[in-house]
């Protein structure tokens, strides 16, 4: 069975001034200031999404634990400047 794998992308918004998340995370919607708390925020956040909004029962009834256990994958944004949204 395909492992449960997603990523989260840290984006620069000029405008705002914040950090803001691209992410195939169902509801993940991330804004910060800085790096460290934008991580700490997709760390926090996008399991709990996953688990709400990207296995069902029959996953569960179906999948092995470790089958279920997802993978995030940070892309923190290349030195030297961000993509601008």
């Amino acid at each position: 069975m395909k492992t449960l794998e997603f990523y989260v992308t840290a984006v620069w918004d000029a405008e705002a001034g914040v950090w803001v998340s691209e992410s195939d995370i169902i509801g993940l919607h991330v804004e910060a200031a800085s790096l460290e708390e934008f991580e700490s925020a997709a760390a926090e956040l996008g399991p709990q999404l996953i688990l709400e909004n990207h296995i069902t029962k029959r996953d569960l009834a179906q999948r092995s634990l470790s089958e279920l256990i997802p993978w995030i994958k940070f892309h923190a944004p290349q030195r030297g400047g961000a993509t601008a949204v």
